[in-house]
């Protein structure tokens, strides 16, 4: 249209004259006549508008076009001045003519494009001069361009054009320069015609083109000598050659238009300092394809030119694409380590940071990536020496940035983060004072955490059914790369904290104020690694090995888990414990087995056995059943699984089978046996039982017998392991042959002492008490082992008195289920009571009660009691003149006297031993002074059991050996003289018993009149003062004083064992006096008031605030009405009367409770009470409600036959408070 508008200016219309020119009629009458050529009469304004028409035949185009180009010939100025007349025609003109020419690429009509080219070559060779050949040179680089192949035939059939483009670089136009560097891009753009160049290049072209780069002034031409040096460095040769440039020959050097100081990083630099962002660019372009030949070859150069200071300084731009081409630069130029040398790493570091800080914002993921592989590049080669970060706040900065980028929710950015911060946990990088140990805390957690993100999701994305495997298996190694980079970073952690410990200013942040809260210490970050390995490393791997296992994974998993011992020494204990339970030493012994078999990963090889060596040692050094070994044997053990551990690659079937060869065996092979043996132990303690116990046990006795044959005797640690596996994997069934028990025997004879090798465990006592020949020799020592280890709750088995029996501890059941089989491990606990230290005395104490309570079916009575005859005869023999002094557990054995007098529950004849042990108890007695309570006390009760349990004629023999006792009788009247004392304080129990005691020998001194060989003075005054006024919490010892006098009243006062004496100076008696004598009758009426006070006392039981009382103990958890503490309170509540207590509805759903509650589960004692609470019941006829009774009588049915029938409603002998007490004596 343009055309058409400029063509018809001045027409005065068609003329007939013109209409056999070659003209488009239609149009033509509006053309002016000076388009109209002479020869051939061609209408050039009719050509540009025909041509383009569709209407138009192919025929007529041709036609046209074919005269167009004869005129173009045969009036070149013409034309050329028309055209260029009017803006729009020559636009026109050019778009036609390029329609032409993309018509002829786009058929790539050989015969047309030969054509072409050899028009173009004949005009540049017709041209006297270059000013005119813009437009051939423009068309050659467009047909270059659009049909590549062109760049060969052009450079072998034209080879002379060449000279005509160097012609076109030094002419003074930089148009036509930028159209020779363009077509020179398009031709070194193929491999073949830049091969045919490569002397073109070295000897005439590379002189001029750098120049011409340097001395560009136009935008295009700079475009195109980039474009053109782009397509050069795609080749190594050409970037040898322009890097190198002191190595071309002279005649290059002296071509007209070179510069010989020219040199590519100073043109490259000078295009990094322009202020446009596109030259920015193809500069940083061209400096990278330069460096991805040789960083190491061609970075020197750069860096001279300070091309890093400039790249740094671009990462503040805002273009994505120029910062993105820094960043490629610089990491290519971070292989040198002229770069680092140079310090520009400390210029541009903060500058890195900020970048990539500003970077993260964008939604640009390559760039993400690229800013981080150079940041961990830097962090990566930064010389220690060097240090990158020079303050606290910079390195703090660089962190979060680390921090935002392993958090990313784009795979490869967390990636590279990961990478990234993995080089910059180093020591140099974070030694800036003070050390931003929680920034590094908070930096691991977001590290770990997108970790296990990562792996939770693809665990989530599991392919269901038949979905394809590949993918599956694209997945569990995408989550095994990122899991490894990830352990790889938390080992730099790791050894951060390792090499911090030997730096003081690296403990704690030295600005912190004293008074202040130390928390970003190197403590609480090493404990913070300890806590992030156990619940997030060890998980995570532990998953990932459920699908696959890779070795290099588990090589840096493994050292991190050694790291760690050294990191948190004062925890490396309690973590190879929890380690080993956590099946690490079968995980490591089948990495071994599997990958480290021959020479085969020799790395993972080492660090499997390094784990191992330390974890085994942290575990024998700190053992939890067994005493720690000497440091001797540890140096030894040490050795041992220093040289052998290394050398097990075997799978656990074959290390059996090589642990039960009884072949002779070398040092080596013995080592490693040894080692393969410890394991086996250390996994058994921490119930890691992966091989089986029965191949297990054979194959520990093939070892033993096989060192007896050779006659070697192995480390203590590995017959102490030797010993525990036999125990733990016998089977209850089997026993060892004679020949391995001897063999066990001669072993345990070379050892000074059982406790180095005993570890525990209820199996190995068992196995050292079930056969004789070891239980004759160590069954004392091996239940004294076993009883200091102990840890069972003995405060909970001797609890008598609560509602049921508490389940017995594994421990216990076996020891109990030994005593019943083999009762003479009764004589060495009794032993071990008398001399073993007093805590493990007590343990055994309480064991012994508690088997004997729980098996009373068991008669082991005469077997104790002769034993601890012998023991105490022993003790008078060696410790007459002060027995307290003798051994501090002699209270225990006493005390385990007297409760097996308590389990006599029946009226017994008392034989010459029972006799013999009341002469020595009343002799041990004698020797004792009132202070001595622990012994006098259980000496008492067992004496006054021993009178009220037996036999009336037994106990005529008995008093009459007590009261022989001088001894006995001196220290009961010092007793008594006591009685006054504190009533809180220890004797007031021993008082009770020796007014109990003195009861008795009085009553059955008088009944059988028995000689009487000491006798017991008693001021009758104080004994009144303690009934008149009595203490608080001594109701048992007012009883014991009443059960005295009632029998000193029936007796009149005037028995031969006890004599009442007046208090000081008494008064002439009165009148009255001789009446009531030997009682005056001030004494009398004490008597009578102190009896009174305690009548009132009895009416305490029904007093209103009783039934809160009640109701608080009834609270304290279910079925609390089933102890018998509460049962008894509620028989005396009711025995009293108490209705406002316990109403009659109340004693209905406690009965209903004890129809629901399962009596079989109750102790004799609980039984007792309740029998005794029914029995109250019924001799008050509360139960006139007949489905009270029902179920009273289902109760009472339910009861064991042993208390509900044929036994009294209450036990006789009980008791209280430690006080012996019988209720029929109390009583009667």
């Amino acid at each position: 249209m343009a055309v058409r508008e400029a063509a018809t200016v001045g027409t005065p219309g068609p003329r007939r004259e013109e209409e056999a020119a070659l003209l488009f009629q239609r149009v033509h009458y509006r053309h002016d006549p000076r388009w109209l050529l002479p020869v051939p009469r061609l209408c050039l304004a009719c050509a540009l508008e025909l041509l383009p028409e569709p209407s138009v035949s192919l025929l007529r185009k041709k036609h046209m076009l074919s005269c167009f180009q004869d005129a173009l010939v045969r009036h070149t100025s013409l034309v050329t001045q028309l055209v260029s007349q009017d803006q729009r025609v020559c636009i026109r003109f050019i778009s036609v003519l390029f329609v032409i020419i993309q018509l002829t690429t786009q058929l790539k009509l050989e015969q047309t494009t030969r054509c072409l080219l050899d028009e173009c070559h004949k005009e540049l060779c017709n041209m006297p001069s270059m000013r005119g050949s813009l437009a051939t040179l423009t068309l050659l680089g467009k047909l270059v361009d659009a049909i590549p192949a062109l760049a060969d035939e052009l450079v072998m059939e034209h080879g002379n054009l060449m000279e005509h483009l160097l012609r076109g670089l030094v002419y003074p136009s930089e148009g036509i320069q930028a159209s020779v560097c363009y077509l020179y891009g398009k031709l070194y753009s193929s491999p073949v015609a830049a091969e045919m160049l490569s002397g073109h290049f070295r000897e005439k072209l590379f002189p001029l083109f750098l120049s011409i780069l340097d001395g560009a002034q136009t935008k295009e031409l700079q475009i195109n000598c980039l474009g053109l040096l782009r397509q050069l460095l795609k080749y190594d040769l050409f970037v040898s050659m322009i890097m190198n440039k002191d190595e071309l020959g002279e005649s290059a050097k002296n071509i007209e238009g070179s510069s010989g100081d020219t040199s590519l990083p100073l043109v490259l630099k000078k295009l990094l300092l322009s202020r446009d962002e596109t030259l920015q660019v193809a500069s940083a372009h061209c400096i990278t394809a330069v460096l991805v030949h040789s960083p190491a070859k061609h970075a020197p150069a750069f860096i001279h030119a300070d091309i890093p200071e400039f790249l740094f300084e671009h990462l503040s731009s805002s273009s994505e694409m120029l910062v993105w081409s820094s960043y490629n630069c610089l990491t290519l130029l971070a292989e040198e380590p002229l770069f680092f040398s140079k310090c520009h790493t400390v210029y541009g570091i903060e500058a890195v940071v900020r970048s990539l800080q500003g970077s993260l914002e964008m939604n640009n993921t390559e760039l993400h990536k690229q800013g981080l592989l150079l940041f961990t590049e830097i962090l990566t080669r930064q010389p220690e020496e060097i240090k990158l970060f020079t303050n606290s706040a910079m390195c703090r900065d660089a962190g979060r940035a680390l921090q935002e980028a392993v958090s990313s929710p784009v795979l490869e950015v967390a990636a590279e983060a990961v990478k990234a911060t993995s080089a910059f946990l180093r020591k140099d990088h974070q030694s800036a004072p003070p050390v931003q140990y929680g920034e590094l805390q908070s930096l691991l957690e977001a590290m770990l955490n997108r970790c296990a993100e990562f792996s939770q999701t693809l665990l989530n994305r599991r392919p269901l059914g038949h979905a394809s495997s590949r993918n599956s298996e694209k997945a569990i190694l995408q989550r095994g790369k990122f899991l490894l980079s990830t352990l790889e970073g938390f080992r730099s952690a790791c050894r951060l904290a390792i090499e911090f410990q030997s730096e003081p200013s690296a403990q704690e942040n030295p600005f912190t104020a004293p008074s202040a809260k130390k928390e970003d210490t190197l403590e609480a970050f090493s404990e913070f690694l300890l806590s992030a390995c156990d619940s997030l490393c060890i998980p995570m791997v532990m998953r990932h090995l459920e699908q696959t296992t890779h070795p290099a994974l588990m090589e840096v998993f493994l050292s991190i888990l050694h790291s760690l011992f050294v990191i948190v020494p004062h925890m490396k204990e309690k973590f190879s414990k929890k380690l080993a339970a956590s099946s690490f030493i079968r995980l490591t012994l089948e990495l071994k087995a599997r990958f480290c078999s021959g020479l085969s990963h020799s790395a993972l090889n080492q660090v499997c056995s390094n784990f191992l060596y330390y974890m085994c040692l942290n575990l024998l050094s700190a053992p939890e059943k067994t005493g720690p070994p000497s440091e001797e044997e540890l140096s030894a053990v040490s050795e041992l699984l220093q040289h052998g551990l290394p050398q097990i690659s075997s799978r656990s079937p074959e290390s059996l089978a090589f642990l039960s060869d009884r072949q002779y065996m070398e040092g080596a092979a013995r080592q490693r046996q040894y080692c393969i043996l410890l394991l086996f132990y250390l996994a058994y303690i921490h119930e890691d039982r992966f091989v089986s116990e029965a191949e297990l046990f054979e194959a520990v006795q093939s070892f033993l017998l096989s060192l007896q044959d050779q006659g070697e005797r192995p480390p203590l640690v590995v017959f102490k392991a030797s010993i525990y596996l036999l125990a733990i994997c016998q089977d209850k069934d089997n026993t060892l042959h004679e020949t391995m028990v001897s063999a066990v025997r001669k072993f345990l004879e070379g050892i000074p002492d059982l406790q180095l090798v005993y570890t525990h465990h209820p199996l190995l006592l068992r196995f050292f008490l079930l056969y004789p020949e070891l239980m004759s020799r160590y069954g004392y020592r091996v239940l004294e082992l076993w009883f200091s280890w102990e840890e069972s709750s003995c405060e909970e088995l001797d609890d008598v008195t609560s509602a049921g029996q508490p389940a017995l501890p594994t421990s216990l059941a076996v020891l109990f289920q030994l005593l019943r089989s083999i009762p003479s491990i009764l004589l060495i606990l009794l032993d071990l009571i008398y001399s073993s230290p007093v805590d493990t005395a007590h343990k055994v104490l309480i064991s012994l009660r508690t088997f004997l309570r729980r098996n009373e079916d068991i008669q082991v009575g005469g077997l104790i009691r002769g034993h601890f005859l012998l023991i105490l005869q022993r003790l008078l023999v060696e410790h007459g003149a002060s027995p307290s002094e003798a051994s501090g557990n002699l209270p225990l054995l006493l005390s385990l006297l007297s409760l097996m007098q308590l389990k006599n529950v029946s009226e017994q004849e008392l034989d010459s031993m029972a006799m013999k042990l009341l002469h020595q108890v009343s002799k041990l007695c004698g020797k004792c002074s009132p202070t001595d309570v622990d012994i006098l006390q259980p000496s008492f009760n067992f004496l006054y059991w021993s009178l009220h349990q037996t036999t009336p004629s037994s106990q005529k023999r008995a008093a009459a050996v007590l009261l022989s006792s001088t001894g006995l009788m001196e220290l009961l009247e010092k007793m008594l003289a006591l009685t006054l004392a504190k009533a809180d304080s220890p004797r007031t129990g021993l008082l009770c018993s020796a007014w109990l005691l003195t009861a008795s020998f009085s009553a059955q001194q008088h009944k059988d009149s028995l000689q009487v060989h000491q006798t017991l003075s008693v001021e009758m005054d104080q004994v009144l003062k303690a009934l008149s006024f009595p203490k608080k919490k001594t109701a048992l010892l007012s009883a014991a004083i009443l059960c005295f006098l009632r029998t000193a009243l029936r007796q009149s006062f005037s028995s031969a064992l006890v004599a009442l004496v007046p208090s000081g100076a008494q008064p002439l008696p009165a009148a009255e006096d001789t009446v009531l004598a030997p009682l005056r009758t001030s004494q009398v009426q004490s008597l009578v008031i102190g009896l009174q006070n305690l009548l009132v006392q009895l009416h305490v039981a029904s007093q209103p605030w009783n039934r809160f009382l009640l109701f608080t103990l009834l609270d304290a958890g279910e079925n609390s009405f089933l102890r018998p503490e509460i049962l008894r309170l509620m028989t005396l509540f009711m025995r009293y009367r108490s209705s406002s207590v316990l109403s009659h509805e109340e004693v209905g759903d406690v009965l209903q409770g004890v129809a629901l509650a399962d009596l079989s589960t109750l102790s004799n004692t609980t039984l007792q009470a309740l029998h005794g609470f029914f029995q109250q019941l019924q001799s008050m006829g509360h139960l006139a409600d007949h489905s009270m009774a029902q179920t009273l009588q289902a109760s009472l049915e339910g009861l064991p036959l042993s208390t509900s029938s044929g036994q009294p409603p209450l036990q006789d002998m009980l008791c209280l408070g430690g006080v012996a007490v019988s209720l029929s004596h109390i009583r009667n």
